[in-house]
Order: C-alpha cells, then sequence, then structure tokens
C-alpha cells in the first residue's frame, strides 16, 4: 500500500498533494471494548475542490457539477470507520476519496449512435410474422 506522506494519484498523471487534505480524527462508535474509549481511529477527511490547484480546471468543474450534492462549501467530506486502527482508517478514506474524485472527473461518455436496421432482418420478420398469422388463423373453428 502507499504510505500516508505520498501523493493519491486520481487518473494518470493528476494526484492530491498531502498539503490539500485535511485530517480529523474521532472516536468510532460500535463495540470495541475498553480500546474503543482511548483511541481515536475514525478518520474524518476533507478536501477543499473548490479552491483546489491540483486538478485541471476541465476536471474540477466537471467534479463541481456531479458531486454538487456531496459538498458543504466547495468541500468534500470522506469518513471511515471499519477498521480498529486510525492507520488503516486512514488508507480506506484515502482511497475512497480518490475513487470518488476519479469516478467525478472521468469524462462523458461518447453519445450513442443509433444503428439502421438491415432491411434483409426487417423483411424476415414480417414474413415470420405473416406466416404466424396464418398458422393461428387456420386454428380458427369456423371452418368445422
Amino acid at each position: 500500500m502507499v504510505g500516508m506522506s505520498a501523493p493519491h494519484v486520481i487518473r494518470g498523471s493528476v494526484s492530491l498533494p498531502e498539503a490539500e487534505l485535511m485530517w480529523r480524527f474521532s472516536r468510532s462508535s460500535g463495540p470495541g471494548g475498553q480500546h474503543v474509549n482511548t483511541s481515536d481511529s475514525q478518520v474524518e477527511l476533507r478536501f477543499d475542490l473548490a479552491a483546489t490547484k491540483s486538478l485541471p480546471e476541465v476536471w474540477k468543474q466537471r467534479a463541481l457539477e456531479r458531486l454538487a450534492g456531496r459538498l458543504v462549501d466547495g468541500v468534500l467530506t470522506v469518513r471511515a470507520s471499519e477498521h480498529r486502527s486510525q492507520w488503516r482508517n486512514r488508507e480506506a478514506a484515502a482511497v475512497r476519496l480518490a475513487a470518488l474524485l476519479a469516478e467525478a472527473t472521468a469524462p462523458p461518455p461518447k453519445p450513442r449512435r443509433p444503428t439502421r436496421i438491415p432491411r434483409g432482418i426487417n423483411e424476415r420478420r414480417l414474413r415470420e410474422k405473416k406466416q404466424r398469422a396464418e398458422t393461428k388463423r387456420g386454428r380458427t373453428g369456423r371452418d368445422w
């Protein structure tokens, strides 16, 4: 795994420098015995998306639009408390943040170009429909 001081790669050569990440630690909820009352293992990672200089401008705008519902004053917050150790929770939060940003900055998919149905396929479909209709018409009891 990557050390905590290393930048967190989003995609290609773009990465988040450690200086732009704000960490907060608190006690995790849930079971854990005596250890849980003494250690601040829950991690809250904040990244100021609106003020960052590490992302290209196009990516930044795209991420601001796509993550608008998750942002509070332009700041993206990720919380991790699934592990018992603070270090592993830090790693989990950093990976989650990088994945969120990678997804939010991805280029939009190419528009779908509708394909034409070949004439032969359409004719075959209509021919089979006629044949099926004939079969069903032959089942009516009016000639009996």
